[in-house]
């Protein structure tokens, strides 16, 4: 069963909130609030929060931008998941994986069909790694929001999370590509 080590160091890392929402604007950004509440709460820094509309080129554009940011550890964006005609956000950011995450869409489907039973599917939650940053795309509800952070995120981004967590693999996210994002830092 997973456990905190109190013996090992907490590490904040630094985590992007993006909203993805052509009606959503920073005063009624409740998802954006949520994520960056739970984000600073648990010890992290908000290293950026940004809010765009439901376009491809436009969410690609801020994530390669945050991959390519040396302050940028993790992005989780919020919205556009599901399966409207605007909806495009895991069309938008999963090209850019360098790895896909799917037990995390998996973990993710697991603990909201607990709340909200087959509704779940509607979603098309996502995760993966690209340039050594995490990227988690989820929905665009403050409910989901909570949903990924409190059974997943959390967990997963603390370093004394055991028996294993996504902070200490982090150096080595990029050991393939030979360009230490983290070992320069």
């Amino acid at each position: 069963m997973s456990r905190i080590d109190e013996s090992r160091p907490f590490i904040p890392l630094n985590i992007a909130v993006l909203t993805v929402s052509d009606t959503r604007k920073p005063e009624d950004d409740r998802s954006g609030n949520t994520l960056s509440e739970r984000v600073t709460k648990a010890g992290h820094v908000l290293a950026a929060r940004k809010i765009v509309t439901d376009d491809i080129a436009a969410i690609q554009a801020v994530v390669r931008e945050w991959i390519a940011n040396q302050g940028v550890d993790v992005v989780i964006s919020t919205g556009g998941t599901g399966f409207t005609g605007r909806d495009v956000t895991p069309e938008a950011v999963e090209p850019l994986f360098e790895k896909r995450m799917d037990g995390f869409s998996e973990v993710f489907h697991r603990i909201s069909y607990d709340k909200i039973g087959t509704s779940t599917i509607q979603s098309r939650a996502t995760g993966g790694v690209a340039g050594a940053t995490y990227i988690f795309a989820l929905p665009g509800s403050p409910g989901a929001c909570k949903d990924a952070w409190d059974g997943i995120l959390k967990w997963q981004l603390d370093y004394r999370h055991m028996p294993c967590n996504f902070v200490e693999i982090m150096p080595r996210l990029d050991e393939h590509l030979k360009r230490g994002k983290l070992q320069e830092a």
